[in-house]
């Protein structure tokens, strides 16, 4: 089959065509400013948090269309602080996160479900200390100019071989590590 364009009015109504036809992206975001990504455990029944300044976000999202959504985090581990210069040694030593080995952590994800009331779910994959394993990202979307992702996860240290040793007993530091972070967000 072979169409001629000859007017503008056709141009603009085989052009209107092919955009319907076409399928959706999702929006492409940065993080901006303003984004932290901090964790909790106890230590000896003592609760203690820290955060993980420099880590980097990366978004593809459409509330609406969720299958072209895709996150990226990378995370330094070596800036990690917890407000104790000796337990941010440590967790830099071998036992813990070994950045002399492993400087970074990544996550990602490109499976996400509509929880309802813009909650959603990232179903993912941490890399950790050449570990990979399945976690998922519960979290809030506000919309806006700076849409805003502020989200919690929980991951099982032992699995990726955090606090190994004589740091792997559970009643010292819990297995379970609760992950919470705001992300600010600006179009890319």
């Amino acid at each position: 089959m072979n169409i001629k364009l000859t007017t503008p009015a056709a141009v603009a109504a085989a052009l209107a065509g092919l955009m319907a036809a076409a399928p959706a992206l999702a929006a492409e975001y940065v993080q901006a400013p303003g984004s932290v990504l901090v964790f909790a455990t106890k230590y000896d029944g003592e609760v203690f948090t820290g955060s993980f300044p420099g880590f980097d976000t990366r978004l593809s999202f459409d509330p609406a269309k969720l299958d072209g959504s895709h996150l990226e985090v990378t995370i330094p581990l070596a800036g990690a602080k917890s407000g104790n210069s000796d337990r941010d040694s440590t967790l830099q030593g071998a036992d813990f996160f070994n950045v002399g080995k492993f400087a970074q952590a990544k996550y990602s994800a490109s499976r996400f479900r509509a929880l309802g009331n813009n909650q959603f779910a990232a179903d993912g994959t941490l890399e950790l200390r050449g570990v990979s394993k399945p976690v998922t990202l519960t979290f809030t979307w506000t919309p806006g100019a700076q849409p805003v992702l502020t989200g919690k996860a929980t991951v099982k240290r032992l699995d990726f071989g955090v606090g190994g040793g004589d740091w792997a007993d559970t009643k010292t530091i819990p297995n379970e590590t609760a992950i919470s972070t705001k992300v600010v967000l600006k179009a890319k």
